[in-house]
């Protein structure tokens, strides 16, 4: 669990220079408190929104950059948000260990969609989440599970991880594979698109908690080491 924070805070990299980092600047806008702002996310459009969890409140906050304003929508009785990415619909989409569920928020009508997991699922602990190249939201369960939601048809399937506990992060490479880190598990593993079937992966360090992963340009696979506070490729 990540401390809570009573500022959202993000760096604006200035044109100034030579560098693409020259004269970093610092803004913070202040969320409500007790929010316990978790996972954010920024709308890459130019008058893209801001969001992120406000795991506390049980609701998804918005920022207008533009405004400063800052607004959060509850997100339902029970609701314990943990991810939040920016959907190829320019949506917020939501893990929701609290009630769940995947949910979707509309950027203009803040219209609320929720995929409860199917029935008979246990509880999922959902964590993160990301799109394949065919615009299906793939997600992650700590207590050992993924899944996906089909956004054009509304299917929503879930799969039992292989070695139980510990999805955690996930990620799409340019290339269109889709891989995510076991923290409990202390492996990575790329997942059939087509069956949902993962292939683990186990990198060279034992019980090192792979617990964040990402793709580069070159579609190199980068996984974060919670245990043995490694960063390896």
């Amino acid at each position: 669990m990540r401390p809570a924070f009573a500022a959202l805070a993000l760096l604006l990299a200035l044109s100034a220079g030579p560098s693409a980092f020259a004269g970093v600047k610092t803004q913070i806008w202040s969320v409500p408190a007790g929010a316990g702002p978790h996972d954010v996310a920024a709308d890459p459009a130019p008058d893209g929104l801001v969001y992120y969890t406000a795991q506390r409140q049980g609701a998804l906050g918005i920022l207008d950059p533009k405004t400063g304003k800052v607004e959060q929508l509850p997100l339902g009785s029970g609701s314990h948000p943990h991810g939040v990415i920016v959907g190829p619909d320019r949506a917020a989409w939501i893990t929701d260990s609290g009630l769940n569920a995947i949910v979707r928020v509309d950027p203009t009508t803040r219209a609320i969609k929720t995929w409860p997991l199917p029935k008979g699922t246990p509880y999922a602990n959902l964590n993160t989440a990301t799109f394949d190249k065919a615009g299906v939201h793939w997600f992650t369960g700590q207590s050992g599970f993924h899944g996906r939601v089909d956004p054009k048809t509304d299917k929503i399937e879930v799969w039992e991880s292989p070695h139980g506990r510990g999805p955690y992060g996930i990620a799409t490479t340019p290339g269109g594979d889709v891989f995510y880190a076991s923290l409990a598990g202390s492996h990575i593993a790329r997942i059939n698109l087509a069956t949902g079937v993962p292939e683990v992966i186990r990198p060279p360090t034992a019980n090192q908690g792979a617990r964040r992963v990402w793709s580069d340009s070159k579609n190199g696979v980068w996984v974060s080491e919670w245990n043995s506070g490694n960063l390896v490729s």
